[in-house]
């Protein structure tokens, strides 16, 4: 049930020394090709890493933000193209989100770092950084790095504020528009 899923998934900060098998990291880009579009443009793309190198060379991507990905054995690095659609953070955005639910009902962890909008270092962005570091075509901006592995620390769900009510947050009023003449 997705419900259940919803609320047991958590950020993974410490990955087990294990390795994914290349079945569940298949299944887990299916999920994200799966996901919702706007106007079914798919403007996305997703670059998946296993090499240690690369993996360490992500984690410094962010500074203070990204150090997870140096012990995952896997990264998807979620690129989006702006020319193929306006909507294309979005699109990224639910992708990677659909990506981290993919993996934990696989029994992964997963943990999001965004870089659109984060620096590198004073000259060069964290989406310069990657896109060079990976070799991506100029049409490719970089949205955020998805770190997945089998979770090396015991995933607590966390519990739903009580100040929160699931039906003021559901409740809509809809008033009819009077007509005029």
């Amino acid at each position: 049930m997705f419900s259940e899923l919803a609320e047991k998934r958590r950020s993974v900060k410490v990955y087990a020394e294990r390795p994914v098998e290349a079945g569940k990291i298949d299944a887990i880009i299916e999920a994200a090709l799966r996901s919702p579009t706007g106007g079914a443009r798919r403007p996305w793309t997703f670059v998946v890493i296993t090499d240690k190198t690369l993996l360490d060379k992500l984690s410094v991507a962010k500074p203070g933000g990204a150090a997870f990905v140096k012990s995952a054995p896997v990264a998807v690095v979620v690129c989006g193209d702006p020319s193929a659609s306006g909507l294309w953070v979005e699109d990224c955005s639910i992708a990677a989100v659909t990506m981290q639910y993919a993996a934990h009902a696989l029994g992964l962890g997963s943990r999001w770092a965004q870089m659109k909008g984060n620096n590198f270092n004073e000259g060069t962005t964290s989406t310069q950084y990657i896109a060079k570091l990976l070799g991506l075509p100029e049409n490719l901006t970089v949205q955020c790095i998805i770190a997945i592995g089998y979770p090396g620390e015991e995933m607590v769900p966390t519990k739903r504020k009580s100040s929160i009510s699931i039906r003021s947050a559901i409740t809509v009023t809809v008033r009819k528009r009077p007509d005029h003449d």
